[in-house]
């Protein structure tokens, strides 16, 4: 390995050459990995990003794509994008995307995005190897509006150093990821003056009040129904009807269901007629095999954290929230990082990324790497009660409407019970776009969870997709 540099922290940047083997082609690439220095407008170091960045043709690159990618949470780095679905290196998982693998490595990525886009990975401060500078405080950017700015900033100045104006911009976020990418679609015109072509939004959380369950808001309890049936359809847990259906065929059935019979008898609350009641749930068992007693008990309204819990109860196992294929065992006290699903993916990225970064990427460090910080999601400032649940769709709704020419490109997995396919769906629908602006939004639905890439079919799916949609973008 190369030499250690010292450390903390000074700012180093490393770039290396590499070059991929794809489809009987030589793809050469640069490589750099580094810490940004983010000032304020006082003229004082905020904090120090960290990224990673791909891109080809050198001085010749200028009109090439150029993607910035991030992760959610809040409090996630990259990492997950990185070595998992877009970068020219990724982990190599289980076959189907349900268990670890038997050993951890990096392969040459055959369906990476650097094919037709460059790219740079970015680590919010308090993720991966970003931190807030010192003597500032961290918290001040645990929230949508400072996120959006540092992040914005980052942007700025990447473009900036490296030339990169006239090339086409677009952003890829995951999860809380597109919520960044979404407002961030307004912030860069509005302060920055930089137009996007298009954002790639996976597994989007855009509106929270379709995501958020809880006794005052019914929308969630809709929009992930069709969600549980696909997970108890997996795992062969429905009726014979429905089980020998394809899973197009049982979601489209549940989704009618839900918008209609279900979701008005949710709406009248107590004041629902008995009789009625029983109805709703015996079809709500026959859609997700969960029993009618739990369904009764719990007022029709079945959180995906219950749902996760009790629909293997019978086999001793949970299943994942981010996704539903994915089983494990019971630990006493789930939460979001005991997620089975999560947990698969944790020990082969992290192992493979310090090997990565030190021997590959020439990048040297003693820091921890801050894969997901669950103190920034504990202390990320939501707004108020007053101002309502969360959302970004009025910014992407101003975004699309300042700048027609930007596409914008959704994934979501059929098995993700974080993010539901249907609550982005439901979210897109309620943009409230001009006519002639709709044909601008696509979305794309997979036989996969929330981390869609996880599953090799539905990688090489969402690059072929996103290939066409580059291109689209482009013209």
């Amino acid at each position: 390995p190369p030499p250690a540099r010292k450390d903390p922290s000074a700012l180093q940047v490393s770039t290396t050459e590499h070059s991929i083997e794809m489809a009987g082609r030589t793809l050469r690439y640069t490589a750099t990995a580094g810490l940004m220095p983010i000032r304020g407008e006082d003229g004082k170091p905020q904090a120090e990003i960290f990224y990673v960045a791909y891109t080809c043709g050198g001085a010749r690159a200028v009109g090439r794509p150029i993607t910035f990618a991030f992760n959610g949470g809040p409090g996630a780095s990259s990492i997950w994008l990185h070595l998992a679905a877009l970068g020219p290196r990724r982990v190599v998982f289980a076959e189907d995307g349900t268990a670890l693998p038997a050993r951890y490595r990096l392969v040459d990525n055959q369906d990476t995005w650097l094919d037709f886009t460059d790219l740079v990975f970015i680590d919010p401060p308090g993720t991966g190897f970003s931190r807030a500078a010192v003597g500032t405080d961290a918290k001040q950017f645990y929230n949508l509006k400072s996120d959006v700015q540092i992040i914005g900033e980052f942007i700025r100045l990447y473009i900036t150093q490296q030339n990169r104006w006239l090339s086409p911009k677009f952003l890829a976020g995951e999860s809380y990821g597109a919520t960044r990418a979404a407002a961030l679609a307004g912030h860069l015109p509005r302060k920055v003056g930089m137009n996007l072509s298009g954002l790639v939004l996976i597994s989007a959380a855009l509106d929270f009040q379709a995501v958020m369950f809880g006794e005052d808001n019914d929308l969630p309890y809709v929009l992930f129904l069709p969600a549980y049936a696909a997970t108890a359809w997996y795992h062969g847990k429905l009726p014979p009807v429905l089980q020998e259906a394809s899973l197009e065929e049982v979601v489209a059935r549940v989704e009618k269901w839900a918008n209609t019979e279900y979701r008005l008898a949710l709406a009248q609350g107590d004041a629902l007629d008995p009789e009625q009641r029983d109805r709703i749930v015996e079809r709500y068992s026959w859609y997700t095999s969960l029993s009618q007693a739990f369904i009764r008990s719990n007022h029709l309204r079945v959180g995906n954290m219950q749902f996760t819990r009790e629909i293997l109860r019978d086999r001793g196992r949970i299943v994942g929230i981010m996704d539903g294929r994915v089983t494990g065992l019971p630990a006493g006290r789930e939460d979001f990082i005991t997620d089975p699903s999560l947990f698969l993916t944790l020990g082969p990225l992290i192992a493979t990324l310090y090997d990565y970064t030190r021997t590959k990427l020439d990048f040297q460090t003693e820091r921890p790497y801050e894969f997901l910080n669950t103190e920034i999601s504990s202390a990320w400032g939501w707004g108020s009660a007053a101002e309502g649940f969360p959302s970004v769709l009025p910014a992407l709704r101003q975004a699309m409407s300042a700048n027609p020419h930007m596409k914008v490109f959704l994934a979501a997995g059929y098995y993700d019970l974080d993010t539901s396919y249907l609550s982005q769906k439901y979210s897109i629908d309620h943009l409230l776009l001009d006519p002639s602006l709709r044909g601008n939004v696509r979305m794309t639905y997979y036989h996969a969870g929330h981390q869609v890439y996880t599953f090799l079919p539905a990688l090489e799916a969402l690059t072929d997709n996103a290939a066409e949609f580059y291109s689209q973008a482009c013209e």
